[in-house]
């Protein structure tokens, strides 16, 4: 028999820890957040996979059309963690200060590129209608290719719009030439009877990062590095060209494994590994912390953040670097 004082604390000790599993952090949702852009299929296998649930983690995953609707929900709090370009994070620095990349994701290998009709060069675009979407990124690819031909954006009539709406405005002929990307990029060339004037090929113009903020490194620092190692075996099957991976993520791209496939043909893909020898290391000529100071740069000079940023404030390779 127990005794009345022995049942109350037997009580209180049970009421205690469903208490405590269910507010521990690890019981709280990690929302995580991404735009159609073929190079976060490592994330979406590791979703449709459950790696994060096998490894007990609890995901809420959005997939916002536009990077104008992701940028301005990662700003208002509504997500914890953003696959973004390292534009995107430069821009939101300026609103707020304790955005920390803490993966390189991927650069963009060919991926990314400037469709056009009846341009044979930069310069041929003074007057012209252009379409892109008015975040960092898409400005800095946009000003590499005007500065071919002497061009600044003031020289081009600009229509702002997500890559998606340049491309189909490129398509039905509506705009001389839009900035996109795939999936969108290969269908407005099919589509709008036009040339490639420009891609990110061979370059690391522009870089896929996984951001989120200080406090969320300090608060679930444990959670963070369980959602790498599940990111990272998705990307290894991403690599490996695994049939039913690829196939998973195109179901959660809108589009076919053979286009995904074919898209990820112009898109580096770095895994833990990569980021330790190439992403996050100085002695490597191709790092990916060239590529932040120079978005860091022509973010002060479009007057997108109000003064230099120092470069070495918004990542944080200590997760990477522990695994």
């Amino acid at each position: 028999m127990f005794k009345p004082r022995s049942i109350s604390l037997i009580i209180i000790a049970c009421i205690t820890f469903f208490w405590s599993v269910a507010c521990s952090p690890q019981s709280t949702p990690l929302a995580v957040s991404a735009t159609p852009w073929s190079g976060y299929s490592g994330h979406h296998i590791a979703m449709k996979k459950d790696f994060y649930g096998q490894a007990g983690l609890r995901i809420q995953d959005i997939l916002y059309q536009s990077t104008t609707e992701q940028i301005d929900a990662f700003l208002a709090g509504k997500t914890d963690l953003a696959w973004v370009t390292a534009g995107d994070v430069i821009d939101m620095a300026g609103k707020d200060p304790s955005l920390k990349i803490i993966f390189l994701c991927d650069y963009s290998n060919g991926a990314d590129g400037i469709v056009g009709r009846g341009i044979k060069t930069a310069a041929d675009l003074k007057g012209k209608t252009v379409a892109r979407e008015n975040v960092l990124f898409e400005k800095v690819f946009l000003r590499a290719y005007l500065e071919k031909g002497g061009l600044s954006e003031k020289d081009l009539k600009i229509k702002d719009m997500s890559a998606a709406a340049a491309a189909a405005a490129f398509s039905a002929q509506r705009v001389d030439a839009a900035v996109t990307y795939e999936p969108f990029l290969t269908k407005a060339l099919k589509e709008g009877g036009g040339e490639l004037l420009f891609s990110t090929k061979g370059t690391n113009l522009i870089a896929d990062v996984l951001v989120t903020r200080s406090q969320l490194i300090s608060d679930r620092r444990a959670d963070l590095l369980t959602f790498l190692k599940a990111v990272d075996k998705g990307i290894k099957l991403l690599e490996a060209g695994d049939e039913s991976a690829i196939a998973l993520a195109a179901q959660r791209l809108g589009t076919s494994s053979s286009e995904l496939r074919a898209q990820l043909t112009g898109i580096a893909l770095f895994d833990i590994e990569g980021n330790k020898t190439i992403g996050f290391n100085p002695q490597n000529p191709n790092n990916a912390i060239k590529n932040f100071e120079l978005v860091a740069k022509a973010a002060y000079d479009f007057k997108v953040v109000q003064q230099p940023l120092d470069v070495k404030s918004i990542y944080d390779d200590s997760l990477v670097k522990a695994l």
